[in-house]
């Protein structure tokens, strides 16, 4: 599944070619993605001007004059940007012809589980949508986000809702109320560059853990996004090249192989469905 890198990758590309550009070409070629697309989307699109493209969590959002389409990627959605008209590929679901007056681009949303979706609101409402409301702050900065977000997660917020919580800490962190866009990769690699076990309740990571925890957050979803994210299965980024920080993967998908730092196996459990992967020397 595209988690925050690979989705802030997808932003930053189609950020450039959309803002300010007019979308003077709509193809939508079915009705449903993970649900019905919104009766009003090409209407929505046609011939509107794009203020901005932002994202929330590992939602982006294209700003279309009033209205606010977000964009979820689902397990396996992808998005191409071409400068010629595209031939179409299975599971080619929507595509934009985007224009600034001198040049034109191609944008495909490409989705074969169709676990994505796209929906449409006033820009204003938002913050109330559904999906949005229950978010936790981000984890990190966008340097060019137009879009309000609201707070960054800084030590005293991560303190105080450690306390709060009996979860894993690993759960803990997968949970988009507490803080938004973290998933199963990057947990791993930050609670292992943290020292920290995924089997530790969330309570108990204070002081000195979780003075560690915060920029092992940070700087494992930074450089995600420096190389493009994690290419495992489906994601590639918007030109089609794939994100390199896989090389980078210290515990994630290494089940019995040693750790880099203490060559102890790792190992690999189930917490709430999801596979955690762990140095049992190294995170405690």
């Amino acid at each position: 599944m595209p988690e925050l890198p690979e989705v802030e990758t997808v932003r930053a590309a189609l950020a450039p070619v959309m803002t300010g550009a007019r979308i003077v070409g709509v193809d939508i070629r079915r009705p449903d993605l993970r649900w019905p697309l919104p009766s009003s989307l090409y209407d929505d699109l046609h011939n509107k001007k794009v203020s901005f493209v932002g994202r929330r969590a590992k939602i982006i959002v294209i700003a279309v004059e009033e209205k606010a389409i977000m964009l979820h990627l689902g397990m396996s959605g992808s998005v191409r940007i071409s400068s010629h008209k595209p031939n179409a590929k299975p599971h080619d679901h929507i595509e934009l012809q985007v224009s600034n007056g001198q040049e034109t681009h191609y944008i495909t949303l490409n989705d074969p589980r169709r676990f994505g979706y796209v929906d449409s609101v006033l820009l204003d409402d938002l913050s109330a949508h559904p999906s949005m409301s229950q978010l936790g702050p981000e984890p990190v900065a966008i340097e060019d986000q137009t879009l309000q977000v609201g707070d960054i997660v800084d030590l005293p917020y991560l303190n105080q809702a450690l306390a709060q919580s009996k979860s894993p800490i690993k759960s803990f962190l997968l949970d988009q109320r507490q803080i938004a866009g973290l998933g199963n990769i990057y947990v791993c690699e930050a609670l292992h560059r943290a020292g920290i076990s995924p089997k530790r309740k969330a309570y108990t990571v204070k002081g000195a853990r979780a003075a560690r925890l915060l920029p092992a957050i940070q700087k494992v979803l930074e450089e995600a996004i420096l190389q493009g994210g994690t290419s495992l299965r489906d994601h590639k980024q918007p030109d089609g090249k794939l994100g390199y920080f896989v090389q980078s993967l210290l515990v994630y998908g290494r089940d019995g192989e040693l750790c880099t730092s203490c060559k102890t196996p790792i190992k690999a459990i189930v917490q709430s469905g999801r596979t955690s992967f762990y140095c049992p020397q190294c995170q405690r």
